[in-house]
């Protein structure tokens, strides 16, 4: 089941929480609850994903993307993503949640994402792609950003993002295309 009572809370914490520039950093604080876990009593891959929505969705608020998104009937949609798992994370550890944007093209958002354990190790690691969509499609972000009254220069893409961009651009679609069985 999706954490809607967690969305909340976190939304609720953040309401007078400090605008943040563009590509600023929103930290939350998340435990791994029991429903969190996997078969080997730790946080479920899958389940990670969705705790990224927990910082995520607030850090859209601190930016003012959501105010944009509703104003102009706008969602907002993942178009992809790539993750890494380094270290576990246990039953009712706690964590820290770094979230921000890194860089934006005439199409997506990439949106940065890691959660820290207690002793300072980052366990896992995720660059999400997303887009802005309307009744005619994407929205281009520098339509965005002007709707949002941001005038700031788009960064230059990280050399990894830039490289995750373009080997995801060689995957064919649709996928698995000649695959015997």
């Amino acid at each position: 089941m999706y954490p809607f009572l967690r969305l909340f809370w976190q939304l609720f914490i953040t309401r007078n929480a400090p605008r943040l520039p563009l590509t600023g950093t929103h930290v939350s604080h998340h435990f791994c609850m029991p429903w969190d876990i996997d078969l080997w009593r730790e946080l479920n891959n899958g389940r990670t994903l969705t705790i990224y929505d927990l910082g995520r969705i607030p850090l859209a608020g601190r930016v003012g993307l959501i105010g944009a998104l509703r104003r102009n009937r706008w969602g907002l949609a993942i178009a992809g993503a790539s993750v890494r798992y380094r270290r576990r994370i246990r039953m009712f550890e706690k964590i820290e949640m770094r979230s921000r944007a890194v860089f934006w093209d005439s199409r997506f958002l990439y949106i940065e994402q890691s959660m820290w354990k207690a002793n300072g190790e980052c366990a896992n690691h995720i660059i999400y792609r997303a887009a802005v969509t309307g009744r005619e499609g994407i929205v281009a972000p520098g339509d965005v950003m002007a709707t949002m009254d941001h005038q700031d220069d788009v960064p230059e893409a990280p050399e990894w993002v830039a490289a995750w961009i373009e080997a995801d651009a060689m995957r064919p679609w649709p996928p698995m295309q000649g695959i015997q069985e």
